[in-house]
């Protein structure tokens, strides 16, 4: 079996790790060292928690153990892509070079910049950075990059995922060509092997697993959850949490709680403390002083639950975390892979539960269709409650009235309108036989007092105009018929002119 002390590591650094207390390196330590001491440009595939970070943090305290920072020029870089991660690796760096006089910054957002500025003046032999602070650094004037022996990208996939890519390319142009790279990523995109065909000259591959696998020694479980009721899915999901979080009981010791979005971070957080649960939220939005007391409260084992976005999902290295629950499904297939990856850490069991909504079934296929096999489900779903009452109509026994009114109404409408007779409106009795006295020759003279109506109106003289109230278009043949009227004149109106006639 490989130990430390074979990978030719120097004794400083090999009484470092023997003080941390290990003494096996894991496969991807043992196969990535040796080519990294021998100046070689590595490309490290495997996945989370199987010891990436001492790959290449342990050679290279070895290699810049000899030599000397100047101002403003760091010596070697490392890129990450959270602050917890970078915080991480600088941590890290701390442990197996305390035998070793190595200076380092840790340049990440959150912090003031003159303190950072203080330590890049005094010059660093090892940057730990995030792609956007160092960038800002180097636009500022504050920071060159030509003295960069070694470069390291850490965690790469992740990289791509928060569109730090063209960061990355620029950053490799502005480091000197003749450095060494250490490339490491846990699965391996179309995009991030187009970067290492360009950037990387003969790079050791380094393969300890397939990728995106799930370590052995997670146990993993699915929930297959449907709310009752579309508005109360919310509440009755976190209610689903509560009573799986209950049911492991004590052998939950410590968890990390996934969420897809930012503001189900904060609610399921709230929800868990107004409950009696000790849970605080962790996510990029919160500031760099909130996120690393409640991260160093989670390590101290002072916090029991850590409700995270996926920014704690890459570079949270607590060996003790006992569980990780997902109370959503991750959108990216290899996010399942890192969350779970919290768990079962260096060598210790651990157990993964996710929650799954019908939505959801979409990105569960993914996700078994990339680690292979699948989940399996758990029968028995707990209601963490009293079940929501299903949608049920009312039986007209307990009804009361109202479908009474239903069914009143449903006879009333059974005749359709177009059947309905229309109302009559009965002429007076006194009147009412004089309808079919109304003399038809009538109708034809109205039409023929209307047409000759513009000859008659020019050879009136003023003296012929009709009196105010007699009626308009009357005829010299004392023709009364009023003009306009068409074939629809009222029966009243007709019987006063066959009068006039008579007279």
């Amino acid at each position: 079996m490989t130990k430390f002390s074979d990978l030719n590591l120097s004794p400083k650094v090999l009484k470092a790790v023997e003080e941390a207390g290990y003494e096996t390196p894991t496969p991807i330590q043992a196969d990535a060292i040796p080519p990294a001491l021998e100046g070689r440009d590595v490309l490290g595939i495997a996945q989370t928690g199987t010891g990436k970070t001492a790959s290449f943090t342990l050679p290279m305290v070895s290699m810049l153990a000899r030599g000397r920072a100047r101002a403003r020029m760091p010596r070697s870089l490392v890129l990450c892509p959270t602050r917890e991660l970078a915080a991480q690796v600088a941590e890290n760096f701390e442990t197996y070079a305390k035998h070793v006089k190595l200076t380092k910054a840790l340049l990440i957002g959150g912090v003031s910049f003159k303190e950072q500025d203080q330590l890049i003046d005094r010059g660093v032999d090892v940057l730990i950075a995030t792609p956007g602070r160092l960038l800002d650094h180097f636009e500022r004037g504050k920071l060159l990059l030509t003295g960069v022996q070694i470069m390291v990208v850490d965690e790469a996939d992740r990289m791509l995922d928060m569109g730090f890519i063209p960061d990355i390319e620029r950053i490799f142009g502005l480091v000197p060509f003749t450095r060494q790279t250490l490339f490491f990523s846990a699965t391996m995109a179309g995009e991030i092997e187009r970067i290492t065909n360009t950037f990387l000259s003969n790079p050791a591959r380094v393969e300890v697993a397939r990728q995106a696998t799930t370590g052995e020694n997670i146990k993993q479980e699915l929930y297959l959850f449907k709310p009752s009721r579309r508005d109360r899915a919310a509440t009755e999901k976190r209610n689903v949490l509560r009573t799986i979080i209950d049911k492991e009981g004590d052998a939950c010791s410590n968890a990390i709680i996934f969420c897809n979005r930012k503001t189900d971070v904060d609610v399921v957080a709230k929800s868990l403390k107004k409950h009696g649960y000790d849970a605080a939220p962790i996510h990029g939005d919160l500031d760099q002083s909130k996120r690393t007391e409640v991260l160093q409260g989670f390590r101290d084992g002072t916090l029991r639950f850590l409700v995270a976005s996926d920014v704690a999902a890459r570079g949270l290295d607590v060996p003790a975390v006992s569980h990780v629950f997902n109370y959503d499904v991750p959108g990216h297939a290899e996010d399942y892979v890192h969350r779970i990856g919290r768990t079962g850490r260096a060598g210790r069991d651990g157990k993964a539960i996710m929650i799954c909504e019908p939505r959801d079934e979409k990105n569960l296929d993914a996700i078994e269709r990339l680690t292979e096999k699948p989940i399996p489900r758990i029968d028995g779903l707990p209601t963490g409650g009293k079940p929501a009452a299903p949608e049920t109509a009312k039986t007209p026994e307990k009804s009361g009235e109202a479908p009474k009114r239903g069914r009143s109404r449903a006879k009333k409408d059974e005749t359709p309108k177009e059947t309905k007779p229309e109302p009559v409106t009965a002429a007076p009795e006194d009147k009412a036989p004089e309808a079919p006295e109304t003399p038809k020759p009538e109708k034809a003279k109205a039409e023929q007092t209307k047409a000759e109506q513009p000859k008659r109106s020019e050879q009136r003289s003023r003296n012929d105009k009709p009196a105010r109230g007699s009626g308009r278009g009357r005829g010299k043949g004392g023709d009364r018929s009023p003009v306009g009227m068409g074939d629809h004149m009222p029966t009243f109106i007709a019987k006063s002119f066959e009068e006039r006639r008579e007279d």
